[in-house]
């Protein structure tokens, strides 16, 4: 049964993963921050892998963009859990593809894995991620041709609501999709639980 948890903003949730995986100490976590590595969010990586570590997590960070075919199976089919970093949705699927670590994902969760996604981690389980154009920028994934998300659920993530920073944009692809789209918008301190078909809005 999938187990994902969909979250804006991970420093300020953290604790709910307790609520959905109580048994963590000691687990390994297989940490992606490839999407941060066109943005300037080394600071918030670094916290929430400091906050990872604090729920009894350890943590083992792979870059896909960086790492071989091989070595991203063995982590991503080794560890316990896995966890996809905030940053440009755009570039993190155009890495997925192309390393084929979209289809290890997805196998992996299907297994029953917990996948911990944040902003863009959260934002490319969707059918597509075509309509958060507003937040991030595409020309940061050159080599991707189309915008088939992992397409774990029927509904699209609309992280950072409220947010200074992603307010007008929030404002933007809620005009141009509520009609079209099944959204589900979350500001800093929810997160989205997906237990099989099951759908929670959970609360910091």
């Amino acid at each position: 049964m999938k187990k994902l948890l969909l979250v804006s903003t991970f420093q300020n949730v953290s604790q709910i993963v307790k609520k959905v995986e109580p048994d963590l100490k000691n687990k390994k976590i297989t940490f992606i921050p490839t999407a941060s590595k066109v943005e300037k969010l080394g600071f918030f990586v670094k916290i929430s892998k400091w906050k990872l570590k604090r729920l009894g997590l350890v943590v083992d960070e792979l870059d896909i963009a960086n790492a071989s075919h091989e070595t991203i199976k063995q982590k991503l089919q080794n560890n316990d859990y896995i966890y996809v970093s905030g940053g440009n949705t755009f570039y993190l699927l155009q890495e997925l593809k192309r390393t084929g670590a979209d289809r290890l994902i997805i196998e992996e969760i299907y297994k029953g894995k917990l996948y911990i996604g944040e902003s863009a981690g959260a934002i490319i389980v969707a059918p597509t991620i075509d309509y958060s154009t507003e937040m991030d920028d595409k020309t940061k994934a050159p080599n991707l041709t189309e915008y088939t998300g992992l397409n774990l659920v029927d509904f699209y993530v609309v992280p950072h609501a409220e947010h200074w920073e992603f307010k007008k944009a929030v404002a933007k692809i809620i005009a141009s999709y509520s009609n079209k789209l099944k959204l589900k918008v979350i500001n800093d301190n929810q997160a989205i639980f997906v237990e099989g078909e099951k759908v929670t809005i959970l609360e910091k």
